[in-house]
C-alpha cells in the first residue's frame, strides 16, 4: 500500500524501461521528501490533546506518514503496516538511520483480509492514500474502528488525483500532454480504483465513528529546480505512463515518452520549470 504519496502502486503493468519494484520505492521516497512540509501540516492539524502513546499507520508504504507522526508525537511507538516486503524494508532501514528503530515495529499484512494480525490498541490510527485501495473499505474502517481505544482517532488522508509538474503549455509540440493523460488515468481509475475521490465522512459515519474534523491543503510548490523535482517528476509520470500507454494518441504517446528518455535534451531531468501541484484532504473520526 501507499502512504500520502502519489497513485502509482495499481498503474498497470510497466512498460519497457527496466523498471523494477525500487522504482516505486523511489517515488514514495521522493515523495516524502519534496511534500515533507505538507505531510507535517497535516500531522500538525490533527484534533488531539493528549500525545498517543501507540499509532498505527495503514498502508505505511516507505514511511512518510511514518516519521512525521513519530517527529510530531515523541513519545509514541508506531507500528507500520503495508504488503509490500520492498517498502518495509526500505521503512526500516530509514528508521535505523533516524535512530528511531526502537520506535517503529514493522507489520507485513494483506489489510483486505478478514481478520489481521495483533496490532495492539492504538490511540491513532493513520491510513494515508490506502484506503481507496481496499477490496471492502467500508469493511476496512469497521476493522479499524475496533482496533482503536476508546476515544481514539482515526486520519483518513487522500489525494485528489495524481500530482502535476509541467507548465500548462508544456511540452514543446504538444501542450497541455499532462492534462489528456490525467483525464486517461482519471477514466482508467473509474473503472478500476472505483473509491479514489470518495467522500470519506458518510462511510466513516456509518462505521460508527464521529467526524470531528476535515481539512483540505492545497499543494503548490512553486518552481522546483533541484535535481530531485527532475527524479521525482520522471518517476511519476513513467509510472503514469504504465496505466494509459494503451489509451493514449500516438502523438502524446511519442511525446510523452520524449519526457521520460533520460537521454533526450527534452528530458523532464532537464526542465527548469518543474513544480507539484496536488490537493490533500484529511478526515478526522473518532471512535466514541
Amino acid at each position: 500500500m501507499n502512504q500520502p504519496t502519489p497513485d502509482t502502486a495499481h498503474l498497470g503493468a510497466r512498460h519497457t524501461h527496466p523498471h523494477d519494484a525500487a522504482d516505486q520505492t523511489e517515488i514514495l521516497d521522493l515523495d516524502a521528501e519534496v511534500l515533507a512540509e505538507h505531510t507535517a501540516s497535516l500531522t500538525d492539524w490533527l484534533p488531539i490533546e493528549t500525545g498517543p502513546r501507540h499509532i498505527v499507520d495503514l498502508g505505511c508504504g516507505t514511511g512518510a506518514g511514518t516519521f512525521a507522526l513519530l517527529q510530531r508525537f515523541p513519545g509514541a511507538e508506531l507500528t507500520a503496516v503495508d504488503s509490500s516486503t520492498a517498502h518495509l524494508r526500505r521503512l526500516r532501514e530509514k528508521a535505523a538511520a533516524a535512530g528511531a528503530a526502537e520506535r517503529v515495529r514493522v507489520v507485513q499484512a494483506d489489510l483486505d483480509a478478514a481478520t489481521w494480525p495483533d496490532l495492539g490498541r492504538p490511540e491513532l490510527v493513520w491510513a494515508s492514500a490506502s484506503l481507496h485501495h481496499m477490496a471492502d473499505p467500508d469493511r476496512t474502517l469497521r476493522q479499524v474502528h475496533d482496533l482503536l481505544a476508546p476515544g481514539g482517532l482515526l486520519a483518513v488522508v487522500e489525494l485528489a488525483g495524481f500530482p502535476r509538474f509541467l507548465p500548462a503549455d508544456a511540452p514543446e509540440g504538444a501542450p497541455g500532454l499532462e492534462e489528456r493523460c490525467h483525464a486517461a488515468l482519471d477514466r482508467r481509475h473509474a473503472d478500476h480504483v472505483s473509491h479514489r475521490g470518495a467522500d470519506w465522512g458518510p462511510k466513516l459515519t456509518d462505521a460508527g465513528f464521529t467526524v470531528v474534523g476535515e481539512r483540505t491543503i492545497t499543494v503548490d510548490t512553486g518552481t522546483l529546480r533541484s535535481d530531485v523535482a527532475g527524479r521525482y517528476a520522471l518517476s511519476g509520470l513513467r509510472r503514469m505512463r504504465d496505466g494509459i500507454a494503451s489509451v493514449l494518441a500516438a502523438e502524446d504517446l511519442t511525446a510523452l515518452d520524449r519526457l521520460l528518455d533520460d537521454d533526450s535534451p527534452h528530458s523532464v531531468l532537464r526542465r527548469g520549470d518543474l513544480t507539484v501541484r496536488t490537493e490533500r484532504t484529511v478526515w478526522a473520526a473518532r471512535r466514541t
